[in-house]
């Protein structure tokens, strides 16, 4: 909803296909392509006929942008699912790098500090999009961790298979973040958020997450 008013307010209109479902990334991750594929292939159906997709997450963005041209190489449907990486960007990806746009008219007073998502940093390359956004909100102070581009611990089924590599990896994260004096972890990527809210509330930080969006859609 709040990526839908920030686009609003800078003049855009927003579809959002209800049919859309899981973009296909845990049964990719997990091995099993052939149910991956069906689930993917959804989606290309779903968003044929749409101008531009924006997604609100890094994680699901590397895989229609990256991992779909992975799963269909060499596939009758190689042409499609090409067609749909080429139209698909991350929300700070396509605000910086297609809209030309930095300063979203933005009012947010406190102490961040960001997390950078393994896919967005890694397979989309976007470090500098959502600090650009963020250094354009008024009132914010925005402080770098230490820990930025570690791993916060989560990645999807690792975090299932692996808990206690996972959970200690979330601790040298949070440790960062709680160093910094911040008053809010941002980031683009819902599901490291969730991961890195679980420890902190568990230690009982006060420290609250936060998806840029957030940030970005206040006023």
């Amino acid at each position: 909803m709040d990526v839908v008013r920030i686009f609003e307010r800078l003049g855009h209109t927003v579809d959002f296909p209800e049919a859309q479902t899981c973009c296909g990334q845990p049964p990719f991750n997990a091995g099993y392509w052939d149910e991956a594929r069906a689930i993917a292939e959804r989606q290309m159906a779903v968003f044929r006929d749409a101008e531009t997709v924006v997604i609100v997450s890094g994680s699901c963005g590397a895989m229609v942008k990256v991992f779909y041209l992975e799963l269909f190489h060499n596939h009758p449907r190689e042409a499609e699912a090409r067609a749909l990486a080429a139209k698909t960007f991350e929300f700070s990806d396509f605000l910086v790098n297609r809209l030309g746009v930095q300063d979203v008219g933005a009012t947010f007073p406190g102490r961040a500090t960001f997390h950078d998502g393994c896919h967005g940093l890694r397979e989309l390359n976007l470090k500098k999009p959502p600090r650009q956004l963020l250094q354009h909100v008024r009132g914010l102070e925005l402080v770098e961790m230490k820990e930025a581009e570690t791993c916060c611990g989560f990645g999807g089924t690792f975090a299932v298979k692996f808990p206690m590599i996972s959970t200690a990896m979330a601790e040298v994260k949070c440790a960062s973040v709680i160093e910094t004096g911040a008053d809010f972890v941002v980031s683009n990527d819902s599901s490291c958020l969730m991961q890195i809210r679980g420890l902190l509330d568990k230690q009982g930080k006060t420290v609250k997450t936060l998806h840029l969006a957030q940030v970005l859609a206040q006023t």
